[in-house]
């Protein structure tokens, strides 16, 4: 039982530390372009470095 009183108190301060790492990911604009990093990767951009590669 002495356990118990370790590991729940440990449990809500992890929650806790959770809660406030979201807040603060939502306060800093984290969240804000969902759909701008989705459709990045199907930007076709062109290097300089593949243009040196082909010749």
């Amino acid at each position: 039982m002495t356990i118990l009183g370790f590991l729940i108190p440990l449990a809500l301060i992890m929650g806790l530390v959770g809660l406030v790492g979201f807040f603060w990911a939502m306060k800093s604009g984290q969240f804000e372009d969902l759909d701008g990093a989705a459709n990045r990767i199907l930007i076709d951009e062109e290097d300089d470095s593949d243009d040196a590669a082909k010749g």
